[in-house]
């Protein structure tokens, strides 16, 4: 599974939906729908170079893969 993790870049930079949206030229509801979602549905090409640009980041820092039994153990052990 891909988790989206542009919450976490965006808490690691202090940047604000706002902010970003101004970096983007994105709507702020956009950038705060991005920002809520924790698994990876689909993302336009567009958009991916928006964000990284304006974050000055890697495709990679935005998204990472785990194995759904790893993601299953997680929860268990909560």
């Amino acid at each position: 599974m891909i988790n989206w993790r542009l919450a976490v870049v965006m808490a690691e930079r202090n940047i604000s939906n706002k902010e970003l949206a101004l970096r983007t030229g994105m709507n702020p509801r956009s950038i705060s729908r991005l920002k809520t979602r924790r698994r990876l549905t689909r993302i336009d090409e567009e958009t991916l170079n928006l964000l990284c640009d304006a974050l000055n980041c890697q495709p990679g820092d935005l998204m990472v893969y785990e194995k759904e039994e790893a993601q299953q153990q997680r929860k268990l052990k909560k």
